[in-house]
């Protein structure tokens, strides 16, 4: 279990981020059109997977805003950003915001994604959201940078996200 803060306060996750270079485990996660993704829709494409509690929330919605404006820099890159809002939500987040470059996807249903990356808030008022996390993985599904934001209630470091796409 990883152990980071919300306000400051203890909470624990569900285990640990993936390790660098193991391979991005298989997922099903529903898109704003409620269709079910899997790793494969998004096979030979590098992914930044933004992962955090709800877009509802000030440091999340600004997460989804950065890596929005940074993705249309990205070549052969999807960022993908998954919470376990419901979908609805996250549409009518995007449309709001006029987001267009990033994929919106819910963990919702079962939360398998979060248990299976060690990301499941286990204790805190958060308990049973995700926890904020970046996942960099190759276009052949090769992890290659993992951060789990100590502080729930800060930004995760986009710079050193996008350039582990570069070292490749």
């Amino acid at each position: 279990m990883a152990n980071i803060t919300l306000g400051g306060t203890p909470v624990k996750t569900s285990g640990e981020l993936p390790e660098i270079g193991s391979q991005l485990q298989d997922f099903e996660l529903v898109a704003i059109d409620l269709s079910t993704k899997t790793l494969a829709d998004f096979k030979g494409s590098k992914l930044v997977l933004n992962i955090f509690p709800s877009v509802n929330t000030g440091v999340c919605a600004a997460s989804v805003r950065q890596f929005n404006t940074e993705a249309n820099e990205l070549e052969n890159t999807k960022v993908l950003c998954i919470s376990r809002d419901i979908p609805f939500a996250q549409d009518q987040f995007c449309a709001a915001e006029g987001l267009e470059n990033v994929v919106m996807l819910s963990d919702f249903k079962t939360g398998t994604f979060g248990k299976t990356n060690g990301l499941l808030m286990a204790s805190g008022a958060f308990e049973g959201l995700l926890s904020r996390s970046v996942i960099v993985v190759d276009a052949d599904g090769k992890i290659l940078y993992t951060e789990q934001v100590p502080e729930t209630g800060e930004e995760p470091n986009y710079k050193a996200a996008l350039e582990a796409l570069l070292v490749e």
